[in-house]
């Protein structure tokens, strides 16, 4: 059996969980829009300009240093992805500009006519970029439609939409917005067997579940360090043969090996670093021989924690007349769900209660949160969105249960 988390060593870690302190200490429950990092990750960054600051492929001491870290952060997010290859990997920005750069790249694919086939679930960096190519090549957009009572989608939710002319399938392991956690591995199944790519939106669900890209059967997937403990970057996985023989936007001078046709530039460096010191500060909660099987121990530990946590908010706000959870919230089905909370509450518009919220040094998101899709099926669009609560492991219940008083106040005084 799993030792429990030892919360006082974990927020130790993490310099920013220190400020703010006395009478009102901050509590960070904006994790979905970015959380905060460990010391490990500062560490790392600082380390790599001070001592590897400089381009790739030189002969001399600093890029030498330099091509042994980028080297690693890339071995580093193959284990994180559980990919086969650490040149499967390929570092950007974000996940917004890896999928609009990878959104091109692969659009030298398809043809008028082509359909495609996107998620009504999903954050807007999975849509936008493949409506704009659908515009320019005129292709046809059919939309997964998920049911707004159960935040789930249906069994058929995909075949529904599938034909002889789907030639890919983009959609989220979980939902920025409900917290849904999707069937991706059954639907990535029922669009290979249509003969359509898949790629795959991790952003929400890769700071809280392990993943394991050889097992899911997609064929891209992508998420951004900075929504799991790292910095602001972008981390995309793709098989490699699709790697291989698709066409990448690159200057002349860029060589075609794999990844680095698809790395644009020179890349951060720094933020490379930063990603391995984010998966580093993660492996010491997993056991294991390798730095895989840590981080799947790690993240069965760490999802168990969290999935209490959710059950103690969801638990509290239920008792808030008016007030209604846009997520699943039976206690039996939390591994279902990532701990993104977002709910609406009669007479009072989300964004007032997230001002509220912060004169009490509790922070939290209201509106879309760029989740245009979902909000707009569930009618929210015009209303204000949604207030979101996103928790994560270094949150306490606790804070929770602050969070749940200060509400209270607001609702009281509002």
């Amino acid at each position: 059996m799993a030792q429990p988390l030892d919360l006082a060593y974990i927020r130790a870690q993490f310099p920013a969980l220190a400020l703010g302190g006395g009478r009102t200490p901050r509590v960070y429950f904006d994790n979905p829009a970015g959380t905060q990092v460990p010391q490990r990750v500062i560490d790392r960054t600082v380390a790599c300009l001070t001592a590897a600051n400089a381009n790739l492929g030189g002969h001399f001491a600093t890029s030498r240093a330099a091509d042994a870290l980028v080297d690693e952060a890339h071995r580093a997010a193959a284990d994180f992805y559980n990919a086969a290859s650490p040149a499967e990997i390929v570092f950007g920005q974000n996940m917004t500009t890896l999928t609009l750069h990878m959104s091109r790249c692969l659009g030298r694919r398809f043809r008028k006519g082509d359909e495609i086939v996107l998620s009504g679930m999903d954050h807007d960096a999975n849509v936008a970029p493949w409506l704009l190519l659908a515009e320019d090549l005129g292709l046809t957009v059919r939309f997964m439609d998920f049911d707004p009572e159960t935040y789930e989608f249906s069994e058929d939710a995909l075949t529904r939409v599938l034909s002889e002319r789907t030639r890919l399938v983009a959609l989220g392991l979980a939902s920025n917005c409900t917290g849904t956690v999707n069937d991706v591995k059954r639907f990535a199944r029922e669009a290979k067997a249509a003969g359509a790519l898949v790629y795959v939106d991790a952003v929400q669900f890769a700071p809280h579940y392990a993943i394991d890209v050889q097992d899911l059967g997609a064929d891209f997937l992508v998420s951004s360090a900075y929504k799991w403990f790292g910095p602001h970057q972008g981390i995309l996985w793709g098989r490699q043969a699709l790697l291989e023989e698709t066409f990448a936007y690159k200057v002349r001078p860029a060589g075609s090996d794999l990844p680095h046709k698809f790395e644009t530039g020179t890349l951060s460096h720094e933020s490379m670093a930063g990603c391995l010191g984010a998966i580093e500060y993660l492996e010491q909660f997993g056991e294991g021989k390798t730095r895989v099987a840590k981080l799947k121990s790690a993240w069965a530990r760490l999802a168990s924690y969290e999935q209490g946590l959710t059950m103690r908010l969801i638990a509290g706000l239920r008792s808030f007349k008016g007030l209604r959870i846009r997520g699943i919230t039976s206690d039996n089905a939390m591994d279902r769900r990532v701990p993104t909370v977002s709910l609406t509450l009669d007479g009072h518009h989300p964004e007032a209660l997230a001002k509220g919220l912060a004169g009490d040094s509790i922070f939290v998101w209201s509106g879309h949160n760029y989740a245009i899709e979902p909000v707009r099926r569930m009618g929210l669009l015009d209303k204000g969105g949604v207030l979101r609560v996103g928790l994560a492991h270094y949150n306490t219940a606790a804070e929770v249960d602050l969070f749940l008083s200060a509400l209270t106040r607001q609702v009281r005084t509002g």
